[in-house]
């Protein structure tokens, strides 16, 4: 029988006008600590965002979730938060915020597989 490890998850939106609190679901970050596992997988339909949101700056946005994944992996790529610690980083990812792109609030679970579960998160949050 395969151990089970706690995880966290989060699903990051993309939120065009933030006055109006309509969002899009692009991807999910997932954290488990026992595994060293940070990561995010995330996908955008440019169709559906223009079709969501005309004026929506796709350039923009695909930079800002490219720096949830060089925050993710740590190292110098992901600036000064990306040298914090694992638990540090997904906290800071995840913190409530007023921007083009948020997280939902986080939600905890039991895996065998952290990897395994951020595709099955990914399938049936965002696709």
């Amino acid at each position: 029988m395969q151990e089970n490890h706690l995880f966290e998850y989060a699903v990051i939106r993309v939120v065009p006008k933030v006055e109006r609190e309509e969002f899009l679901n692009v991807g999910v970050i997932v954290y488990c600590g026992s595994q060293g596992f940070l990561q995010t997988v995330y996908e955008l339909n440019e169709e559906r965002l223009k079709a969501f949101s005309p004026d929506l700056d796709i350039e923009e946005l695909k930079e800002r979730l490219a720096a949830f994944d060089h925050i993710c992996k740590g190292g110098t790529d992901g600036g000064t938060i990306g040298k914090l610690p694992i638990a540090s980083r997904f906290r800071w990812l995840t913190a409530t915020r007023s921007t083009v792109v948020q997280t939902s609030a986080v939600h905890p679970g039991l895996c065998s597989n952290p990897q395994e579960t951020i595709s099955k998160l990914h399938a049936q949050l965002v696709l």
